[in-house]
């Protein structure tokens, strides 16, 4: 199932042992287009503060009640690093996350989660994380200081979803709307489309694009670029938010209105999901 990004603002994040807060915005990967955190404001049982929280620990969410619980406590939280999200997020501070959770890194393999598909699969004690905890202590620790001396120096490559929205969209032969929400993927919180609002262009119509079709995000200028004509953005699928999306729903998605693979075709195999 997709899910606008939009609607996941303001689900409740469940702890172990009681609630975090809410979630206010995410942060996505601006060359996998994947969601790598959730940013909740934990409210007063920690004076409002905002930290991030990672889908790797979310497990059987409730999308009727809106909660999706994780597999940390409180103190885990209170504890945690703390990054300024008012700020794009560095594989510096990334590092110092995962060290602080006990995860390994998703970056490195050829899925969008390490060597898979879905984030839990990086979870600690799940599919054969966690069996060997010091073995396992000592290699996240060795390839944090090797990954630390290669990326010192990086650019930051994760943003937030919120401030996205609005973005112009230039297509090939000029200006077409701006964008409107993100899909999301319940599942590997992989972002699918761009919900593009024409409507600069093409009076109330908004249509989804795919983020392959995105050549250049300019942050400075608050700009999407896309390899497609304003045509042909015009004519993509249109988008209805009062019905539910999913691959059997998906008869008119972006990558069959353009001749493209359907994503899921060449996703990792990872086994069933949850």
């Amino acid at each position: 199932m997709l899910r606008s990004m939009k609607d996941l603002q303001g689900y409740a994040i469940g702890a172990i042992d009681g609630s975090l807060g809410q979630v206010k915005d995410f942060y996505f990967d601006d060359r996998a287009w994947v969601i790598r955190y959730l940013v909740v404001e934990t409210g007063s049982w920690l004076a409002s503060r905002k930290v991030l929280i990672s889908p790797i620990s979310i497990h059987e969410p409730s999308w009727d009640a809106r909660v999706l619980p994780v597999a940390i406590t409180r103190e885990q939280v209170r504890n945690s690093p703390d990054i300024d999200t008012a700020l794009p997020v560095s594989r510096q501070h990334e590092l110092q996350y995962f060290g602080h959770y006990g995860y390994p890194t998703y970056w490195g393999g050829s899925g969008l989660w390490g060597m898979g598909l879905y984030p839990y699969g990086l979870l600690p004690g799940y599919a054969g994380y966690g069996a060997d905890t010091s073995a396992r202590e000592q290699a996240l620790a060795a390839a944090d200081d090797r990954q630390q001396a290669r990326d010192r120096d990086d650019d930051p490559h994760l943003r937030s979803c919120q401030a996205v929205i609005g973005y112009r969209l230039h297509a090939t032969d000029g200006e077409i709307g701006h964008v409107e929400s993100l899909l999301v993927d319940e599942d590997t919180w992989a972002i699918r489309y761009v919900v593009v609002n024409t409507s600069n262009w093409w009076l109330g119509h908004q249509v989804l694009v795919a983020p392959q079709h995105v050549t250049a995000l300019d942050w400075a200028g608050e700009s999407v670029t896309v390899d497609l004509g304003r045509e042909a953005v015009r004519s993509a699928p249109a988008y209805d938010s009062t019905r539910a999306l999913n691959r059997e729903g998906e008869p008119a998605a972006p990558h069959r209105h353009d001749e493209r693979t359907d994503y899921w075709v060449n996703d990792p195999a990872e086994g069933p999901k949850r």
